[in-house]
């Protein structure tokens, strides 16, 4: 099946930057600066408070300054340590920020896709951060505007978020457009309440538990080529 779209929308983490990547770099860095063990074991309890606390952001429950300065407040507290969380989010943002890795076959599919489609990018996170890789990777001139959550005022998926993004790309009708991204909720949910059509990026082949049903999902960054025909 193909469509005609005005514009394409992708998120950023593990969509066309690997985030996963960057992170099994940055946090062991970080918890070895504060003497504290970068093992599996270490990690996955990171992952389970940020996971969490990302969710409740997404659902509205707590603010974005919270999800940044609790995860670490939360983590060090399991070894016994009293943290400044935002100081600490500070350091694991510059480290972040290095990071130079991309979902594979990003570049290549975004230059062809440029050709056709007006890109943006809509994500939640830090906007100097995500500014910042997308600088790095030498993503960011294939897109015509970043829209980051923390500048909008809104995350996805609220719709808050989706309305400041089309009040500011003049002409491009959200039932005209596409999102691809790698949450099931923050984008495909919040893309099919904004009126959007929806790409879920599964590389995992994770399985879809939840009532939402995207209009097309892919395992690879190219298969959009096909789609977009």
């Amino acid at each position: 099946m193909t469509k005609q779209y005005d514009a394409l929308f992708f998120d950023v983490d593990n969509t066309i930057l690997d985030f996963t990547k960057t992170e099994q770099e940055a946090l062991p860095l970080l918890f070895n600066q504060h003497g504290l063990p970068s093992d599996e074991a270490a990690m996955t309890a990171y992952r389970t408070i940020n996971q969490r606390l990302w969710s409740s952001f997404e659902k509205g429950e707590i603010n974005r300054d919270t999800v940044v300065s609790s995860r670490f407040t939360e983590f060090f507290a399991l070894y016994d340590q009293q943290v400044d969380g935002a100081d600490l989010d500070a350091a694991y943002r510059e480290l972040l920020a290095q990071g130079r890795h991309m979902i594979a076959g990003a570049a290549e599919v975004l230059e062809k896709l440029s050709e056709h489609y007006p890109l943006y990018i809509v994500t939640n996170g830090v906007s100097e951060t995500q500014f910042r890789r997308l600088k790095a990777t030498g993503l960011l001139p294939y897109f015509q505007s970043v829209f980051v959550s923390e500048d909008t005022g809104f995350q996805k998926p609220m719709a808050g978020f989706f309305d400041y993004v089309f009040e500011r790309v003049p002409g491009i009708e959200p039932e005209r457009s596409l999102i691809i991204g790698d949450s099931l909720v923050a984008d495909i949910q919040g893309g099919n309440m904004a009126g959007m059509d929806t790409c879920w990026f599964n590389p995992g082949r994770l399985p879809n538990h939840l009532p939402l049903h995207p209009d097309f999902e892919i395992t690879k960054l190219e298969d959009l080529l096909d789609i977009l025909k």
